[in-house]
């Protein structure tokens, strides 16, 4: 199957890396179902639904939300080839033994709930048409804990660890799954955030993307559960 035939799903594509991802998949023929918590924000970001894109707002953290979601994409298109779970945050935290039980579990939630929920949806799905790409976007934090991010560091570990569970349950049913641990990502929020850096020192949103696209790909058909640093020049 080519990428023009394949139906690619994003979470969190209203931001900064899920409009690169689905600018990158779409300049291949793919068609979309883009996902956010808010309708607006998709519209503003690509407009009005089209043949080969279905905007869909769910809240990943609600499981039915998020199947109702995947629903609507598979009655549309027939199937989900491809899940890039994008959705995730970032937050600087407290000395672990000062970690506030919110900080632990918006960050659990947000980076790994998030994708329990969207693959308990999709897989099926993938299982019944017989195959599938599975994309995950972890951290370049996740190698070793810092001060100050233990619970970041701890969310997108989990990432890698349910990215390799996935791989070794789903590699005989034909499903790739595999992770991308970016650092620093080049975004108006992260310069505002850190004006004394050197944004070209960190990751391009494109850059990642195609990344992303490489893993989704026929070429990478026999990586399974791997972790892939994205650095840029950091």
């Amino acid at each position: 199957m080519s990428t023009a035939q394949r139906t690619v799903m994003v979470t969190g594509a209203a931001g900064n890396l899920g409009q690169a991802v689905a600018a990158a998949f779409a300049s291949q023929g793919a068609r979309l179902v883009l996902i956010d918590r808010q309708l607006e924000l998709l519209r503003l970001a690509f407009g009005e639904d089209s043949d080969d894109r279905q905007l869909l707002a769910a809240d990943l953290l609600d499981g039915p939300q998020v199947a109702a979601a995947v629903d609507a994409a598979v009655a549309r298109f027939g199937r989900i080839d491809v899940l890039c779970n994008l959705a995730g945050s970032f937050r600087m935290g407290e000395a672990v033994h000062e970690t506030a039980p919110g900080t632990w579990d918006f960050l659990l939630d947000i980076n790994a709930g998030t994708l329990l929920n969207t693959a308990r949806a999709v897989v099926p799905h993938m299982l019944q048409s017989g195959g599938g790409k599975i994309v995950n976007v972890g951290a370049h934090a996740a190698h070793k804990g810092m001060a100050q991010m233990g619970a970041y560091c701890a969310a997108k570990s989990v990432v890698i660890r349910l990215t390799e569970a996935m791989a070794a349950e789903l590699r005989v049913k034909n499903i790739n799954v595999n992770c991308v641990l970016p650092t620093i990502i080049n975004t108006p929020e992260n310069r505002a955030a850190m004006p004394a850096a050197d944004p070209g020192l960190w990751v391009e949103p494109k850059d990642l993307a195609s990344v992303i696209v490489f893993l989704a790909s026929d070429s990478a058909k026999a990586v399974h559960g791997a972790a892939l640093p994205v650095t840029g020049l950091s």
